[in-house]
């Protein structure tokens, strides 16, 4: 399970490092692709795999389906970390993502996300000042 909010910083050749405690998670290697909101996903190889065959399975005669299919999978990259436990991020996902020098890693449940510092920072402050308006309009999960 990943949850958390760290900052690390990526170096100029595109490597970044993760947090040591999830390491030993993915030391099997990952698969990094163009998330939501304008971030990137991290997933462990076996959650990729589960998301991938549900994306696999989305009907081809829906144009919205084919496009989110084609930016989550033809976006992904698999990754390994190295002995410092970091990984490299490819130039495109960086540009996708805005990915300076900063990076927020933040830890989802079962995934997780790179943000530019800037760009989750502004994110957060919208999204903590809507939170009674976001809690109330999930309340029937």
């Amino acid at each position: 399970m990943f949850i958390g909010e760290y900052s690390h910083s990526i170096d100029t050749k595109g490597r970044l490092a993760l947090p040591s405690k999830f390491r030993s998670v993915l030391e099997q290697g990952a698969v990094v692709t163009k998330g939501l909101d304008n971030c990137l996903f991290v997933y462990t190889q076996e959650e990729w795999s589960a998301l991938a065959t549900k994306i696999s399975q989305l009907p081809l005669n829906q144009a919205n389906a084919r496009a989110f299919a084609r930016n989550m999978l033809a976006g992904a990259m698999d990754v390994q970390l190295d002995k410092q436990g970091r990984i490299i991020l490819p130039d495109y996902l960086r540009e996708y993502a805005g990915l300076k020098k900063k990076v927020i890693v933040a830890g989802l449940y079962n995934r997780l996300e790179l943000w530019d510092e800037t760009a989750w920072k502004e994110y957060k402050t919208q999204t903590e000042s809507e939170s009674g308006e976001i809690a109330e309009a999930l309340a029937g999960l």
